[in-house]
């Protein structure tokens, strides 16, 4: 399992955003929304610019029930894919604010 090596790697202290959002990743994969949700967490604390991250997280807290949780991972991830230029993850989480308010 993916997250098992990473999860390694965290025990010898190479904590990184990428590192965080790759177990994030790997855990909502796995149906592990409550751990999805720690490490994406963690990775937007580390690194906020993370659009990507904001976007997982937001799935993650969604599948746990947290839609107001949600609606601020992914109006956070708007604002910082928008500070980046990044046009993808900024219309990915719109339509999925859009979905979410319907």
């Amino acid at each position: 399992m993916k997250a098992d090596a990473l999860e390694k790697m965290l025990a010898r202290g190479q904590d990184s955003a990428m590192l965080r959002f790759g177990l994030g990743k790997a855990y909502l994969d796995d149906g592990r929304n409550d751990d999805a949700a720690e490490h994406l967490q963690r990775c937007v604390e580390q690194d906020p610019s993370y659009s990507a991250a904001w976007a997982l997280l937001g799935k993650a807290l969604l599948a746990r029930g947290y839609r107001s949780g949600a609606e601020l991972a992914w109006q956070s991830g708007i604002d910082a894919a928008v500070d980046n230029g990044d046009k993808q993850s900024e219309k990915q989480m719109t339509v999925l604010l859009n979905k979410l308010h319907k």
